[in-house]
């Protein structure tokens, strides 16, 4: 921070009043808003020196093309910090997510934003030097085969997916092959996607293309198009990608006759990336928002996959197939009605996630009360068998523990319900996951179906027993 705040005194000969730390990318560099007075820049930490120089050296090219991206304003002796114009706080995202794909500013930015891709892609005359892209200079076979590990090796097996990996991997290396003939070929921006497209008076301008290579011009295509989170629809898809292409045509960029297909492979390419990458987010390091979007990323593979033929990739569709069919991605229409999961599980193997987004609810520790895992005859049974049940309750212990968490969690589903919210999740974790918190999660959905109009699941995870309620 200190650098950051250097530099910012160095230009404007004064410090900044106020830094505001922003979101990140879910990349390690992090990013501050430094203000003082008219003087507002954006300052970013990056700790990979190579990856800081593969973006100033792009920055540099692209500004040189006349192309909309942030001026640099000053960077630091190391490297590691600089600063940048601030280009204001809405992106491309944030208009689509509040006026949705179908609004007239919505469609006017996705259609300038294809002309400005175009002019990305036409501006590149092979006047770049390579050797400074970050962490390789091209869409190369290796790079296209880590891409494809990384859906493999951070998403499939995070997962719990059995499949058969030498098939899997023939089919990867078949895939690469074809998938690096495709072109015509250009600079490409590599993470093209809605939140890196910021819009300043009414027009677009392009961040975070640290990652720029030399690579198939539809790969930023594709990354665009396809995003989960922006939700086009398949007839909105096409008619943006024909878009691109009639721009890129006028600009000189040779588009082939079987664009479209060759479009589909590598938006099938492009999606098992970000699988990967939703993957070691959501399932590795457990930030929910990445696992949000899972579901309909899957449902656009599996549209893909047919699209380009279903027997092209069996083991790759086997797997999708699969992955859909789990609980966690299931993709459920929401009804107008809360829904509350409930859960059993055992310390030992963490907390539940929250695949809904909202970050959690409810956990409640059973491993106070005398666990009767502890005696050989209840080792075998359950929370839902009688002497199991009986021994809980003559202990006399486990009926104030759960009328305590009927008091907390009634104030809550009750106020869920009035604001209309479609969520909650609440846990009873115990050394197993066996006996004393599958029986207070039994108890906990059986009162909410009693007390309350809402959906109920009751999920005893270590169990593998999943119950719809209501």
């Amino acid at each position: 921070m200190e650098r950051l705040v250097s530099l910012y005194r160095s230009e404007y000969g004064c410090s900044p009043d106020m830094v505001e730390k922003l979101s990140g990318d879910g990349s390690a560099r992090q990013y501050y808003r430094l203000i003082n007075g008219e003087h507002s820049v954006i300052g970013t930490i990056g700790p990979e020196k190579k990856e800081n120089e593969a973006f100033l050296y792009y920055n540099d090219y692209f500004l040189s093309k006349h192309l909309p991206v942030p001026r640099v304003i000053s960077v630091c002796e190391s490297g590691e910090a600089y600063l940048q114009e601030d280009l204001g706080d809405i992106s491309l995202y944030d208009i689509i997510k509040d006026n949705g794909t179908k609004a007239p500013v919505t469609v006017s930015l996705l259609e300038n934003t294809m002309q400005v891709l175009a002019r990305f892609h036409a501006a590149w005359k092979n006047d770049t030097d390579s050797g400074k892209s970050y962490p390789r200079d091209t869409m190369d076979r290796r790079a296209i085969l880590w891409d494809l590990n990384y859906f493999k090796y951070c998403f499939v097996k995070p997962a719990g997916i059995d499949f058969d990996e030498d098939c899997l991997q023939d089919e990867f290396e078949a895939f690469a092959d074809t998938v690096g003939e495709i072109g015509p070929k250009t600079l490409v921006l590599r993470d093209f996607q809605s939140r890196n497209v910021m819009i300043k008076n009414g027009m677009p301008y392009i961040i975070d293309y640290q990652g720029a290579r030399i690579g198939p011009a539809l790969y930023d295509v594709a990354s665009f198009l396809w995003q989960a989170r922006i939700g086009l629809t398949e007839e909105e898809i096409w008619r943006y990608a024909e878009k691109y292409s009639t721009y890129a045509s006028s600009l000189g960029i040779k588009i082939a006759n079987n664009w479209k297909f060759d479009l589909s492979l590598m938006a099938l390419f492009r999606m098992l990336q970000v699988l990967g990458a939703y993957g070691f987010r959501g399932l590795i390091e457990h930030k929910s928002r990445f696992v949000t979007p899972i579901p309909v990323a899957l449902i656009n593979v599996k549209k893909l996959l047919e699209a380009i033929g279903r027997n092209k990739f069996p083991c790759l569709k086997n797997i999708i197939d699969r992955a859909l069919s789990l609980d966690k991605f299931k993709v459920r229409m929401p009804d107008g009605q809360l829904t509350v999961k409930v859960y059993s599980f055992s310390y030992k193997k963490g907390i539940p996630e929250d695949f809904s987004g909202n970050g959690g609810g409810f956990v409640f520790d059973c491993r106070g009360m005398l666990n009767p895992g502890r005696f050989e005859c209840y080792r075998s049974l359950t929370g839902r068998d009688k002497p199991v049940m009986d021994f809980l309750e003559e202990q006399g212990e486990i009926q104030g523990f759960l009328e305590s968490c009927f008091a907390l969690t009634d104030k809550s589903v009750k106020n869920y319900i009035e604001r209309g919210f479609s969520s909650l999740m609440i846990c009873f974790g115990c050394t197993g996951g066996q006996h004393r918190s599958l029986y207070c999660a039994d108890k906990m959905a059986q009162h909410i179906v009693s007390s309350f109009e809402c959906n109920v699941q009751l999920i005893h995870r270590e169990q593998n027993i999943n119950e719809t309620l209501r």
